[in-house]
């Protein structure tokens, strides 16, 4: 029966993959490559595009704005993906030993991913602005306040999640390999250093790419939290673009610039980065 079942996929695997590869072309290949096409055009709908060239893109690189903006999510998604990478890692290996709770303290530490972006961003603003009040301060009152209040929104969100992964991985590791560690008198230092990191590299493989694309993606919280105030000082690049697109009149082709301009920036920082972590997991 299992034989017929495989034979008959095998014959017809066409029919069963044409309704997610047709989806799959009409809801993202072609609006991507329209988009991108849009981007040489100067447009306020997709009906009246006219062709001019690299003048958006142009545009965009002179953008002081969106310059800034790069430069705000580049040392955020640096920051949040060294603080989350490390703290899961942390609280990971302490909940895979025989402690009281652990059950418990992995739901508690995962529920905060579970709640939207928006939610979180106007908790968050409510809870660092009473605490900022007693300075008679505010989230908007400087750029580095809306910087680290994003830093901690990010991570208190993230932990979690990258958290569930490394416990995965680290339930998976080879106890012989961790026992003869031990037996040969390897220290604690040693045995996290030169087995379980190098071991648990495919794990932080994932998560290093998830932290280092969620950083330059980020859009709900940092709308929520400070909305790139004070003066655009804090809006991220996924902000910046939509503020282009949507809140400036004939700007429409500067923001597809942008965003195209964006997708290559996430591409090749996400290649590297996966790059550098698989060569790490070659050499262990």
């Amino acid at each position: 029966m299992i034989s017929m079942a495989g034979k008959a996929i095998r014959r017809w695997w066409a029919l069963f993959v044409l309704p997610t590869f047709a989806a799959f072309i009409i809801g993202f290949v072609v609006p991507f490559i329209y988009g991108v096409y849009l981007s040489f055009c100067e447009f306020t709908t997709v009906t009246d595009a006219r062709f001019v060239g690299f003048e958006n893109y142009v545009k965009a690189l002179h953008d002081k704005t969106f310059l800034h903006s790069l430069l705000f999510s580049t040392l955020l998604t640096i920051v949040t993906t060294v603080v989350i990478n490390v703290v899961a890692f942390a609280i990971a290996y302490m909940l895979t030993k025989s402690i009281r709770g652990s059950n418990l303290f992995r739901s508690v530490f995962f529920m905060p991913n579970l709640i939207g972006g928006i939610i979180l961003g106007y908790i968050w603003m409510l809870l660092l602005n009473g605490v900022l009040a007693h300075w008679s301060k505010s989230l908007t009152f400087d750029q580095k306040y809306g910087f680290w209040g994003l830093v901690i929104l990010v991570c208190w969100q993230q932990i979690g999640y990258m958290m569930i992964i490394y416990i995965a991985g680290m339930q998976s590791l080879p106890t012989d390999v961790l026992e003869a560690a031990s037996v040969d008198g390897a220290n604690g230092r040693q045995t996290m250093f030169k087995i379980i990191i190098p071991l648990m590299m495919p794990s932080i493989t994932v998560c290093s790419f998830l932290t280092v694309t969620n950083g330059f993606k980020l859009f709900d919280q940092n709308l929520a939290l400070t909305n790139g105030a004070p003066n655009r000082m804090s809006e991220g690049l996924a902000l910046n673009i939509t503020n282009t697109f949507y809140g400036r009149v004939g700007f429409e082709g500067v923001g597809q610039a942008k965003a195209v301009l964006f997708f290559i920036l996430v591409a090749v920082v996400s290649l590297l980065q996966n790059k550098l972590t698989t060569s790490k997991e070659v050499e262990a």
